[in-house]
């Protein structure tokens, strides 16, 4: 025995005597790492620009100066948010709140898995199996008490087991309870559909607001820290109603008929999506890609975002310097006379430019940063809040106005129903947090690990 104890210290002493580090300050092992370009996405090069109007203001806002400022680097989408996109965080949505619904009410009939019917759809926990030393401790200590906002907060659910469409092959009556609640009471269907009740498609998501915390100056804020955890909870399902609300005395029930769900605008904008509802898409593609990478033990992406003003305007400058339009201008026609973008050219005409509405996402070309239709089309919602002082003030180094309390949000770009004017990169225009318009959509930004990836326009 005393020699195999003199055998292990032996040993313990020749290991560490023989480690790579030679006694030397290394830092900490770890895996590699290489920047992957995020799907859909092109990566914008940061650098310095001139931001603001370098023409003259015809509208005489007066709220764009110029200023030099400089953006660093971050992958932006190369089109605005489809429909079909879009419709994918909705069907998500939907088959979490379903499944949710289903794992309570199993749990509330004392249905378990093996039962054959709603206990097939019961929380993870559970199931009869053993569960590991850390699920245990979590289910006992947090998961089985919940919140006082949620009962079942931190559930696991079982997405294992498909949902069933077909009504006639629903398992039991709790299950047909469970998808009878999920949709309009039959009295308010009609043409013999029944029609899923869109308020009940409710995204719940949290974040922290590090700029309050940062400007905290209590000595205990640190041990503060759910003082600035913001939980937030959004109905996510597109307000179709936009076709009919912001046109008077115009026909445009097909649009609205059509325009989010039929696949024949897949690939079109989607619209009438308000700023907080692009924040939670925005949150949801961050956990939709990071459950991935949990599941392949791959290491977690950083968030998806809405851009700052000044990023925006950035990409879609394309690195031309003090141009009027994405791609360089001044006129709003190329040398064969075709329209470079969809937008109003003349008034009341709205299909000179070959398109009456919005047009597929992927039209015209693209920037010199591979990005489409950064002019025209739909306006498109930043992080930043409206403020037309807000160049006088803000930083020349990733320049941005984070102001809660200001519900009035900039968009860029103009749309489809907006004059020339709208569409230069530098006009800036505004919209409250809580609307949705036919003519506003959105595209996200990741920003770039690491900072040696910049390109200067200014040289």
């Amino acid at each position: 025995m005393k020699k195999f104890i003199a055998l292990t210290a032996t040993l313990s002493f020749l290991i560490s005597c023989g480690s790579s580090d030679r006694g030397e300050l290394v830092g900490v092992r770890g895996k590699k790492w290489r920047p992957e370009k995020p799907y859909g996405m092109t990566l914008v090069p940061g650098g310095a620009y001139i931001m603001g109007k370098s023409d003259d203001d015809l509208a005489n806002v007066q709220d764009a100066p110029t200023k030099t400022v400089t953006v660093r680097s971050f992958y932006m989408d190369e089109t605005e948010i489809t429909n079909s996109e879009y419709r994918q965080f909705v069907e998500w949505v939907k088959d979490s709140t379903i499944r949710t619904r289903l794992a309570i009410l199993a749990e509330e009939m004392g249905q378990t898995p093996g039962s054959g019917g709603i206990g097939e759809y019961a929380f993870l926990d559970q199931s009869t199996e053993e569960k590991s030393p850390y699920d245990q401790y979590m289910y006992d200590n947090y998961y089985s008490m919940g919140t006082d906002d949620d009962p079942f907060a931190g559930r696991k659910l079982n997405h294992k087991v498909k949902l069933i469409d077909d009504p006639q092959k629903y398992p039991d009556e709790y299950y047909v309870e469970v998808m009878d609640s999920m949709y309009l009471p039959a009295s308010e269907s009609y043409n013999g559909l029944r029609t899923i009740d869109v308020s009940k498609l409710v995204f719940a998501y949290s974040w922290m607001d590090i700029q309050a915390a940062a400007k905290d100056k209590s000595k205990n804020s640190r041990s503060k820290r759910s003082k600035y955890l913001i939980k937030e909870k959004v109905e996510v399902y597109p307000d179709t109603t936009v076709w009919i609300k912001d046109f008077a005395y115009s026909y445009n029930e097909p649009m609205h008929n059509d325009y989010f769900w039929h696949q024949a605008y897949g690939e079109y904008p989607v619209v009438g999506v308000t700023w907080e509802q692009a924040k939670a898409f925005c949150a949801w593609r961050t956990l939709n890609k990071n459950a991935y990478q949990k599941d392949k033990g791959r290491q977690f992406v950083n968030s998806f975002r809405l851009p700052t003003e000044a990023e925006w305007e950035y990409a879609a400058r394309g690195g031309l310097e003090s141009a009027t339009f994405p791609w360089g201008g001044p006129y709003a026609k190329g040398d064969r006379g075709c329209f470079l973008a969809n937008f109003k050219p003349n008034r009341g005409d709205y299909a000179a430019d070959g398109a009456l509405y919005t047009v597929e996402a992927k039209s015209y070309d693209p920037n010199d940063y591979n990005l489409y239709n950064m002019a025209g089309n739909v306006s498109e919602w930043t992080d930043s809040s409206y403020d037309a002082s807000s160049y006088e003030y803000v930083s020349t180094m990733n320049p941005n106005v984070t102001d809660h309390q200001n519900q009035r949000k900039v968009i860029r770009g103009g749309s489809w129903k907006d004059v020339a004017y709208f569409l230069q990169v530098s006009t800036r225009d505004y919209e409250y947090a809580d609307s949705a318009r036919s003519f506003i959509g959105f595209r996200t930004v990741q920003d770039y690990m690491g900072t040696q990836n910049t390109s200067n326009t200014m040289n």
